[in-house]
């Protein structure tokens, strides 16, 4: 591919290893990645006539005092328009709060799940002017919630949550399945806060952002010269977690090697760092999640079949939020008022219009991405209440979709799945509607309509009362 077309990444960095790492990442989603050790250099970069097309910057930002707004300010004047995403090791909301109002698109803290940053990146590559509320404005990292200031109502979410307050009295381990963003690091911690454990270290590691050839070092430690560029004794997550509870996320990005080794620690509770004559024993509770169906990975030969037993002690699984709609609209009011508690932050309330609007949305990102949603409404909006122009991009997909129901169930060619205000019909009302398209089809033909629909002409017959459908040739 020519340099003038070719989409390319800028990381403002100047550490080697997370410029490796990145790069990495970024080359999963075919983004090529250049690096500039500084603000000028990437000036210098961003202003040449003959270069590659670039579409994003990632800026490092390595304290909260690092003047990442003044920085903002100088790539906002050489590219007004370029997506820029601050990656930080540090958990300030105020720090992302100074980031977006500088320009900033969005906001991630260190270490930087695969999913996400490339979820960040597939956002920036197809961002509309002002459709940025979509963008996983990720990363903010706030108190733990203890169970019972968990919002949800969804039986099936309840139910997740019921279970998991059981395990935590427990000292087994816990397996938490649900996609992307649904919770499954609140409902770890809330698990942490209520067990015995609660007074003892909570050690995160998100399996999927180390790189495979380090994860061993990671979690098990390595002692000083045990390999090239081990210059000094590293103390790895396990015995950080000593006494405690580690959260492995997304386990099922773990190398199959390394599962070895960590089903040999959770059947031994001894971890043996390299390099060291001996091993090292270690009291953990192991908490752990992926976004995948391990009992598949298993099937698939990806994932070890005696790890996943060993770990599917406890198991649940966390619904999407499309599931359970009715959540949205308390959870949202939550999740302000946990907004409004931070740092550069200020009360909000938000009107009926545009609950209603986030309602009927399908969410894809799941909690996380309504969070992100609100928080970068709430940095941007000077009004005292939110209001559905500023989700503008979510508007414009439920207008789609209205006018999309509109259309097919005006010309007898569809089914509606949702009703005008975004919330899915009754299923009762949706098998009608196929009930009555397929007599339609079929021009009142009973045998060949149950055929078709996969019953019998009695069963048809049957819900043809049940169903009330009486309007029918």
């Amino acid at each position: 591919m020519s340099p003038d077309v070719e989409r390319a990444l800028v990381l403002i960095d100047d550490e080697p290893a997370q410029c490796r790492l990145v790069a990495a990442i970024a080359r999963r989603a075919g983004w090529r990645l250049l690096t500039a050790p500084t603000i000028a250099a990437a000036m210098t970069l961003l202003g040449r006539a003959n270069g590659p097309r670039v579409e994003a910057v990632l800026l490092d930002v390595w304290s909260a005092d690092s003047q990442a707004g003044a920085h903002i300010a100088a790539l906002r004047t050489r590219r007004p328009g370029l997506p820029i995403v601050v990656l930080t090791a540090q958990s300030s909301v105020a720090l992302a709060v100074e980031a977006m109002r500088a320009g900033a698109t969005d906001f991630l803290v260190k270490p930087v799940a695969p999913d996400r940053l490339l979820a960040a990146l597939d956002a920036v590559a197809t961002m509309q002017p002002a459709a940025g509320e979509l963008h996983p404005l990720a990363e903010k990292i706030s108190a733990p919630l203890l169970f019972a200031e968990i919002v949800g109502d969804a039986p099936d979410f309840r139910a997740a949550l019921d279970i998991a307050a059981k395990a935590a009295r427990t000292h087994v381990p816990v397996l938490i399945e649900g996609e992307s963003g649904v919770g499954k690091e609140v409902v770890a911690q809330a698990i942490h806060a209520a067990s015995p454990r609660a007074g003892r270290p909570l050690v995160v590691v998100h399996c999927g952002a180390i790189p495979p050839n380090l994860v061993e070092s990671e979690l098990f430690g390595h002692e000083k010269g045990a390999f090239t560029g081990a210059f000094d004794r590293h103390a790895g997550r396990f015995q950080e977690a000593d006494g405690g509870t580690l959260f492995l996320d997304e386990i099922g990005e773990m190398p199959f090697e390394t599962q070895v080794k960590l089903l040999r620690v959770l059947q031994t509770g001894e971890v043996h760092p390299i390099g060291a004559r001996a091993p090292r024993l270690v009291d953990v509770r192991v908490i752990a999640a992926t976004n995948r169906t391990l009992a598949a990975e298993v099937s698939a030969g990806r994932f070890r079949e005696d790890l996943f037993y060993r770990l599917n002690v406890v198991q649940m699984t966390l619904p999407p939020l499309r599931a359970r709609p009715g959540d949205i609209a308390p959870l949202a009011l939550h999740l302000l008022s946990r907004i409004a508690a931070q740092p550069g932050m200020r009360p909000i309330a938000i009107d009926e219009e545009a609950l209603d609007l986030l309602a009927g949305y399908n969410w894809p990102g799941n909690v996380r991405q309504l969070h992100n949603a609100l928080f970068r409404a709430a940095v941007l909006c000077e009004r005292d209440a939110l209001s559905a122009a500023d989700f503008p991009q979510i508007a414009l997909s439920a207008q789609g979709r209205e006018d999309g129901a509109s259309f097919t169930m005006h010309h007898g060619h569809g089914v509606s799945l949702f009703e005008a205000n975004g919330h899915l019909r009754p299923l009762d009302a949706i098998e009608a509607d196929v009930i009555r398209l397929a007599i339609d089809h079929y021009r009142g033909h009973m045998t060949e309509v149950a055929r078709r629909l996969g019953i019998g002409r009695s069963t048809l017959y049957r819900k043809l009362g049940e169903l009330r459908i009486n309007d029918v040739a």
